[in-house]
């Protein structure tokens, strides 16, 4: 009776289930799971009815996808982390490693923006605000969520160092397979934003606390009430 069941095409029909379901998903978790699932129905189909270039694609497509999606819940969990504790060390395989000698200029305000940084050694600087950016500090962020796709401020290199970068198309990438790293860059960029709003608001305290400069006493009225307070002293009459 089992004998009679056509196995084969039912396997098939699932696995074309499965590849038909890994169109209408939105992230790559599930998108891989899924085409493993169907993958797998297709070999045994494949087995089932002899067609052995059938069962060679997805024996090859199964451990790919394994990979991929062994990567993809590692990247989704250290996104996880670096959401609640600032760890950068996940993005890092992404990123390009490129040298910056004193004085060079990384991006000026203006300019369009095409990527972020992050700083490995060195020391460098947000011109227009006078920011010193430490080791391990995150820039060029704002410019990906600025309406026009342009540069805020302009950033120098202070002293030879290395940066890693990486491209907006990248991020945008990352963002697209992984939404958690759409959260990671939005607590990177408002935290930018809560500290410059702090810093100018701490500039602004020490301009109020200045004293205020006393206005100079016109010298004309002075010059005017010397004048009469002379003629008003009787002279000795000549003798």
């Amino acid at each position: 009776m089992l004998l009679a069941i056509p196995w084969g095409q039912i396997f098939g029909y699932i696995g074309g289930l499965f590849f038909i379901g890994t169109s209408s998903m939105k992230t790559m978790v599930p998108l891989r799971a899924m085409s493993i699932a169907g993958s797998l129905c297709f070999i045994a189909w494949g087995w089932w009815e002899a067609l052995w270039p059938t069962v060679f694609l997805h024996v090859v497509l199964v451990p790919l996808n394994s990979v991929r999606l062994v990567q993809m819940v590692k990247l989704t969990r250290r996104v996880h982390r670096a959401s609640t504790d600032g760890e950068m060390n996940w993005l890092k395989p992404f990123m390009t490693r490129r040298k910056v000698k004193e004085g060079e200029i990384l991006f000026t305000k203006g300019a369009e923006a095409d990527a972020m940084y992050f700083i490995v050694t060195g020391h460098f600087r947000l011109v227009e605000s006078g920011i010193d950016l430490p080791v391990g500090e995150v820039a060029g962020e704002l410019g990906l969520l600025a309406p026009d796709n342009r540069r805020t401020q302009t950033m120098q290199c202070t002293g030879a160092g290395e940066v890693l970068v990486i491209s907006y198309e990248q991020v945008r990438e990352l963002y697209y397979q992984n939404p958690e790293f759409g959260f990671w860059l939005l607590r990177l960029s408002t935290g930018r934003l809560f500290t410059n709003m702090k810093r100018m608001e701490e500039q602004l305290a020490v301009r109020g606390a200045a004293p205020a400069v006393p206005a100079e006493e016109p010298l004309e009225p002075v010059r005017e009430a010397a004048a009469q307070d002379r003629a008003a002293v009787p002279q000795e009459a000549p003798p």
